[in-house]
C-alpha cells in the first residue's frame, strides 16, 4: 500500500507556500474580498484551518468525528461556509497561528496512520493518502484564490500531480451530482506537467480523450477558471461533457467562476 509520506511532504510544502502570501499582510487586508463570493482571505484561510481540524479529528477521534457528521446532517447545505464564517472573524494573527498548530498537527497524524485505514469522511472512508490528497487539493485550490486577491502569479509545481489526479478520479462523481449516468468509455487524460514531462491517465487508446495543460486542467477541475480561458481539448461527447461539468471537490454542483482574475 502506498505510503503518505510524500503527498504530506507536497501537502506541508503547499500550505506553507500559502502561509508565505498571507504571513505579512497587514490586519485590514485580511479582509479583501476574493474570487470566491462572500469569502474574504480571513474566510479562505479560515475554511482551510476548519476543514484541517475536522480532518484531524477523522485520523485522532472518531466518536468526535462522528458528532461532526450530526451537525453537518442538521444542515448540510451550510454547515462548511458556517465554519468559515466563524472563523473569519478571529484576529488575523491568531487565526494565522491556528491554521499552522491544526495542520502541522494533521500532517503528523497523517504520517502516523496506518497505510491501509480507512479515516471516516463525508463521502467514502478515505485511507491517509488519499486524505492527504485531498487536503492538498483544497489548499492549492483556496491559495489560488488569495492569490488572486492579492494579484500573485504563482509558479506551478509538480505537486499539481495530485490535484490532477483527484480530477481525474473524481469524472463519475461530477456525471452523478449533476444527475447524470456515468460514461461507460474509459478516458485517456494526457497534460503537460510544470516540469515538461507528460502526466497520464486511463488507456492510450481510449476514444474519450482530454489533452491540454496540467496546471488548467487543476484550475478547472477546482472550479477556478472558466473552461474557455483554459489550454485544454477534448475530443469524443463523453469526454467534451465533462470538462464542463468536472469537480474535484465534495458537495453540490458548484457554479464555477464566470471571468478570468
Amino acid at each position: 500500500m502506498a505510503e503518505a509520506g510524500p503527498v504530506v511532504a507536497d501537502l506541508r510544502a503547499e500550505g506553507d507556500d500559502l502561509d508565505a502570501l498571507v504571513a505579512d499582510l497587514p490586519a485590514a487586508r485580511w479582509a479583501a474580498p476574493t474570487p470566491a463570493v462572500g469569502w474574504t482571505i480571513a474566510h479562505q484561510i479560515g475554511h482551510l484551518l476548519w476543514t484541517d481540524r475536522v480532518a484531524l479529528t477523522a485520523v485522532t477521534d472518531a466518536a468526535g468525528f462522528a458528532s461532526v457528521l450530526q451537525a453537518a446532517a442538521a444542515n448540510p447545505s451550510g454547515f462548511v461556509d458556517a465554519g468559515a464564517e466563524e472563523l473569519a472573524g478571529t484576529p488575523p494573527g491568531r487565526l494565522l497561528a491556528d491554521w499552522r498548530c491544526a495542520r502541522t498537527r494533521l500532517h503528523d497524524a497523517l504520517l502516523a496512520a496506518e497505510p491501509g485505514r480507512k479515516l471516516p469522511w463525508f463521502g467514502p472512508p478515505m485511507s491517509p493518502v488519499s486524505m492527504a490528497t485531498a487536503r492538498l487539493m483544497e489548499t492549492w485550490a483556496h491559495g489560488l484564490d488569495v492569490a488572486d486577491t492579492l494579484g500573485v502569479k504563482r509558479q506551478p509545481t509538480t505537486r499539481l500531480r495530485s490535484v490532477a489526479h483527484i480530477g481525474v478520479r473524481t469524472r463519475d462523481f461530477a456525471f452523478a451530482i449533476n444527475d447524470l449516468p456515468a460514461p461507460a468509455e474509459s478516458f485517456h487524460v494526457e497534460l503537460r506537467a510544470p516540469d515538461g514531462s507528460v502526466w497520464e491517465w486511463g488507456p492510450a487508446d481510449a476514444a474519450q480523450r482530454v489533452s491540454g495543460s496540467a496546471e488548467d486542467f487543476c484550475q478547472l477541475v477546482t472550479q477556478r477558471r472558466p473552461l474557455a480561458s483554459l489550454d485544454l481539448t477534448a475530443v469524443g461527447a463523453d469526454a467534451q461533457r465533462w470538462l464542463t461539468i468536472a469537480q474535484a471537490f465534495a458537495g453540490p454542483p458548484g457554479a464555477g467562476r464566470a471571468t478570468t482574475t
